[in-house]
């Protein structure tokens, strides 16, 4: 499976993609008619017949839950994704990208599918394959080829010239993107916390000694959106967001406003999840230092957490407010969410600050992974 991890959610899946088809864009770049149907040029040689419908949560029929019993058969180590978490993803990110999601089916049955998102606000650039995946029972025909080139046809009627997407370093997904053109533009990993390891009196002794570090700072926390009175402070703390290291990701900084803070929040609740949240501010001026979050899947966690963003403002650095927050954030976690077991985050290899919070804390590696852009 090829993915790219929405935008502020550090989400996990694994698999494989379909084999490799011809080049050049499938299908129209529009819906393709009133039954948003469009098939691909059939002197492609094509093993198979297919069909690509466009996914719309409004009219879903067969093809949503053929989608996402896709990704359940791909998606094979990590935190489990829900279906209402899963469909969330499909025509919007968490920072209010617009997405598309197509399918396409092979003897009436939903053979494999991808989802794409266009940011509006900042890198306009680009387009953010989402999710590309194809039924382990219908690979080698050609139709992971096909799915790719109908994305990149729909890209490129979107005005994009650049596609990004993640896979795991090692598998038919990186073979997959390789052979397609894609460029590899950033390592990453992604890391697991095991709580049920965890010795909470010396996690609280760690958090005691970084404090030391950072006297002239309180914490603040909430659970679930944020209030109207913080949007502005979590605007301007996710903005430390934009100094996390990309490698050669053509990607720009991102705009973050109160109004944008708060349909991300929305669009999470409305995913099912909930965000466990804990800010720094200097306690002199009430200013707004740094922040951390954790998002939990109310409908189906089954033991699992996303550690999400942690930043610090250029400001503030040099006072482990970092490794405070994230301590004392999953101490707030684990007391308000016993059944939690393990914590995932993600990190780029080169992200060397985060890495030692990370290792400070427990975390151990899980796998890794491998962004990739293809000029388009």
């Amino acid at each position: 499976m090829i993915r790219r991890r929405a935008a502020r959610t550090r989400r996990a899946a694994a698999g494989a993609s379909g084999a490799a088809g011809a080049g050049g864009a499938a299908g129209s770049a529009e819906d393709g008619g009133p039954d948003n149907r469009s098939r691909p040029d059939r002197g492609w040689g094509f093993l198979v017949d297919m069909d690509f419908e466009r996914l719309r949560l409004s009219e879903p029929g067969d093809r949503l839950t053929g989608l996402y019993a896709i990704h359940q058969a791909l998606d094979e180590r990590g935190a489990p994704t829900s279906l209402r978490h899963f469909s969330a993803s499909l025509e919007s990110g968490w920072s209010g990208e617009r997405g598309e999601s197509w399918v396409v089916r092979v003897d009436g049955e939903i053979a494999g599918g991808c989802t794409l998102h266009y940011p509006d606000e900042d890198n306009t650039h680009l387009a953010k394959l989402i999710t590309l995946g194809v039924h382990p029972d219908r690979r080698r025909r050609g139709l992971g080829g096909a799915l790719l080139d109908h994305a990149i046809g729909r890209a490129r009627g979107e005005g994009r010239s650049l596609l990004i997407c993640e896979t795991p370093t090692d598998g038919p997904g990186a073979a997959f993107a390789r052979a397609r053109g894609f460029a590899p533009a950033t390592a990453e990993a992604r890391r697991v916390l095991d709580l049920r390891t965890v010795d909470w009196a010396s996690f609280e002794l760690m958090r005691a000694d970084a404090a030391r570090h950072a006297r002239g700072y309180t914490l603040q926390r909430w659970a679930g959106p944020a209030d109207e009175e913080l949007l502005d402070d979590l605007a301007l703390l996710t903005t430390s967001m934009n100094d996390e290291p990309l490698g050669d990701l053509e990607m720009r900084a991102h705009r973050w406003t109160a109004e944008r803070i708060r349909a991300s929040d929305l669009a999470v609740a409305n995913a099912g999840l909930t965000v466990y949240t804990m800010i720094a501010r200097h306690a002199a001026s009430g200013e707004p230092a740094g922040f951390t979050r954790i998002l939990v899947d109310a409908e189906d966690a089954r033991g699992w957490a996303r550690q999400v963003d942690t930043g610090v403002l250029r400001a503030h650095r040099g006072h482990r407010l970092g490794t405070v927050l994230k301590l004392a954030n999953a101490a707030w976690l684990h007391a308000c969410e016993p059944d939690i077991e393990r914590v995932i985050t993600w990190n780029a290899d080169y992200n060397a600050y985060m890495l030692r919070i990370n290792e400070l804390m427990g975390f151990r590696l899980l796998d890794q992974w491998n962004a990739w852009q293809l000029r388009i």
